[in-house]
């Protein structure tokens, strides 16, 4: 039976890995030479690779426990994205009003995690599912707020409806659902302390 193990994939080992969202976009063009482009996703879809260079041998034997104990393409885990692994930008700490969840409406009582991605008049807006609990920071028309968050689904429940027309936002850190998209590690040892993995293939999980 497949499951998601809620640990993270070491992150000595994913630093300076390669990596993305993918898009899926289908273009038809008429006889006319114009375009027509649909996509048959709403949300991206990330993809990695971990496998980048030399790593010592402890680092290699840790990948191949990682590895077998999620029994390849099997389990889910999860990922730091060290390019996107928070509700503002890199190099800032989060805030409470970071992100907009909603507003209340005297009886909505959850709201889910999300980061929108803002470019000009458009943006996309990412469901989060993989917070981590201890850096959340919430805050109902710029007061702080202390809702419960479920860490494996990113949804958060306030014991008191927030009132109508109350901006609810947030701050976090997250991981990315992930598994390995492969069932097969090739290893190449260069030396007695040194190893290379040629190609480690890591693709974001939907819930």
């Amino acid at each position: 039976m497949t499951a998601f193990h809620e640990i993270r994939f070491p992150t000595d080992l994913s630093f300076g890995s390669v990596g993305g969202p993918e898009r899926r976009t289908r273009v038809v063009t008429l006889a006319s030479g114009r375009e027509e482009r649909q996509t048959p996703w709403r949300h991206s879809r990330r993809r990695y690779d971990a496998g980048l260079g030399l790593r010592r041998l402890d680092d290699l034997h840790a990948l191949v426990a990682f590895f077998e104990a999620r029994r390849g393409r099997l389990h889910g885990f999860r990922w730091k994205d060290w390019l996107d692994f928070k509700s503002c930008a890199p190099s800032q700490a989060p805030s409470a009003t970071d992100q907009l969840l909603g507003f209340g409406d005297g009886s909505r009582r959850e709201f889910q995690l999300v980061k929108a991605y803002l470019s000009g008049s458009a943006s996309y807006e990412r469901p989060i599912f993989k917070p981590l609990e201890e850096s959340l920071l919430v805050a109902v028309e710029g007061a702080p707020a202390f809702p419960s968050l479920d860490p494996i689904t990113g949804l958060l429940s306030f014991p008191t409806p927030p009132p109508e027309g109350a901006r609810v936002t947030a701050g976090f850190l997250f991981d990315t659902p992930v598994r390995f998209d492969t069932d097969r590690l090739e290893i190449d040892l260069a030396g007695f302390e040194a190893g290379a993995a040629p190609s480690i293939p890591i693709i974001e999980i939907r819930p």
